[in-house]
């Protein structure tokens, strides 16, 4: 079985530019048909991406879930994720591209907090609607500026980081509006050590007292993070990451469905597909076949 949705790899013009690139959507729509593949179709990143809506409104896809986009509208798509664009006529914007070795480097300059919110897809919308009144853009067309500007090549390494550390800091500001009642604490901390639980062992196990006894809290304690965190139980959560996990997995995988069931930690495949149509409605072959007719 083929792969439905290609990895696009980080591919920049400038191989001496450790590791971010900055285009825009109107140049990415005119040479759509030269990328090798169809930005307008569902894709899987192996990079990160800020998208940064200058004009126009259309739509942008985020691991299955289309989200409306007009001027102001900034994207954060982390690497892993499925995402899709939808080009009109009068769309225009920026489109920031950058390696985890990059974000790692990046992430030793930033508060703890910052990477928190502006990193974490589990936890935050990957929707930022910039205020009119924010500078993010003059920052944003600077960048662009400074990575078109072929003539002044010297330190341009140290200009790219200084003006990506500025925007990754105005960008956490904005979030913080939207995002009150997540303020470092221990419980935060928990929850985030749950999550980062959750991604190793999810195979091995669904319950969330298995995850409770690795944190050395009792189930009814994660329940109340959960809650306060993101509004849902351990085991909600638990069941979103596994069926987010098993979607891209269909439609980004060469394995066979019974093989998929088992690398997910189901002991019989036919549970799996019980569990999976439980969450979605559909079973794994019907998710596949409406994926590639909506996307």
């Amino acid at each position: 079985m083929a792969k439905d949705i290609p990895h696009i790899e980080f591919d920049s013009k400038k191989p001496d530019n450790s590791g971010i690139e900055i285009l825009t959507i109107e140049n990415l729509a005119e040479r759509k048909d030269e990328t090798g593949h169809n930005p307008e179709k569902a894709h899987q990143v192996t990079f990160n991406m800020i998208v940064f809506y200058t004009a126009g409104e259309s739509k942008h896809l985020v691991d299955f879930v289309w989200h409306p986009v007009k001027k102001n509208t900034l994207i954060h798509i982390s690497k892993g994720q499925i995402n899709a664009f939808q080009f009109t006529p009068e769309l225009k914007g920026y489109i920031i591209l950058f390696t985890e070795a990059y974000l790692k480097k990046q992430i030793s300059t930033l508060p703890k907090n910052e990477i928190d919110r502006l990193f974490n897809a589990q936890l935050f919308s990957p929707i930022i609607q910039v205020p009119v009144d924010s500078n993010v853009e003059t920052y944003i067309r600077l960048f662009d500026e400074e990575y078109s500007n072929s003539q002044e090549n010297y330190n341009q390494d140290n200009t790219y980081s200084a003006l990506h550390t500025i925007i990754f800091s105005k960008l956490e500001r904005l979030k913080q509006y939207q995002t009150l009642h997540l303020k470092r604490s221990d419980k935060l901390n928990t929850f985030l050590s749950f999550k980062s639980l959750l991604e190793v062992h999810f195979s091995k196990s669904r319950n969330a007292d298995f995850y409770a006894e690795k944190l050395n809290i009792t189930y009814k304690h994660l329940n109340t993070i959960c809650k306060e965190t993101v509004a849902i139980t351990a085991k909600q959560f638990i069941d979103q990451f596994l069926i987010l996990e098993a979607k891209r997995l269909l439609i980004n995988s060469e394995l066979k469905s019974t093989e998929l069931a088992y690398s997910l930690g189901f002991e019989e495949p036919t549970n799996f597909v019980k569990y999976f149509k439980k969450h979605t409605g559909f079973t794994p072959n019907q998710f596949k076949t409406t994926v590639k007719l909506e996307f």
